[in-house]
């Protein structure tokens, strides 16, 4: 994972006082295990212990936020000593990125370059955003038509909009793994049965009543087969 990413899961041993500072979670404040001083906004874990900036040798670094990857990226590599600052997300139940602690010359001198050649990194990012979504166009299309050709009584405009849905970049669909970009006939065929599952049953009725996922799939199970049975024999009585 690059180092701009969002998500780290650091080792359960975080007492390396250059790897990884802790923002504690929510309102849970705690005190420095040296000096006292608290409650610390970031703090550094010890022998189990924390650790104020200061007594972890760290208090002469600045903190960058994240979001802005080209001057994380500067900021870091200027930097003699950097720590990356984490934050425990307790529902996702995993160590969440962010940002870093870098020296502060290090991060005016990022700052510099940033502000030197923004506009050309502002033209590289529109040429790039243009790029993905001439790849999406043209990856939506052959996924709607493996659709057609799996189910071919799939009704008019139908395989392009189930398409358009499981192939949104970022969006974290079946479309977007690995699977789904090779045109995997069963990943095409998870995703036609998703949408057909959402648009043609009670399914998302039935979970606003607060039926299990498992269960409402099961209750809606014989709708959706006898759908995906129609537009699959729709193509063999041609």
């Amino acid at each position: 994972m690059s180092p701009s990413a969002a998500t780290v899961r650091p080792s359960t041993d975080l007492s390396h006082p250059g790897l990884v500072a802790l923002q504690p979670y929510g309102r849970r404040r705690r005190h420095c295990a040296e000096c006292a001083a608290g409650p610390l906004a970031l703090l550094v874990l010890a022998d189990g212990a924390p650790h104020c900036l200061d007594c972890a040798d760290l208090g002469h670094l600045v903190f960058l936020p994240r979001g802005d990857t080209a001057l994380t990226r500067r900021a870091r590599e200027a930097s003699s000593l950097s720590v990356v600052v984490v934050r425990r997300n307790h529902r996702k139940r995993r160590y969440e990125r962010q940002g870093v602690l870098v020296e502060e010359a290090a991060l005016a001198l990022a700052e510099r370059r940033c502000l030197a050649d923004a506009e050309a990194r502002a033209r590289r990012r529109q040429r790039d955003a243009a790029r993905r979504a001439a790849e999406d166009v043209r990856f939506a299309a052959a996924f709607a038509a493996e659709i057609r050709t799996l189910f071919p009584g799939c009704p008019a405009g139908r395989a392009e909009r189930i398409a358009a849905h499981a192939s949104r970049r970022g969006s974290g669909r079946v479309g977007r793994s690995a699977a789904g970009r090779a045109l995997d006939e069963t990943a095409v065929r998870a995703a036609v049965r998703a949408a057909v599952r959402h648009d043609d049953s009670d399914y998302d009725a039935l979970l606003m009543a607060g039926v299990r996922r498992d269960e409402a799939r099961r209750r809606v199970r014989g709708v959706v087969d006898g759908v995906l049975d129609g537009w699959r024999a729709a193509g063999t009585s041609r």
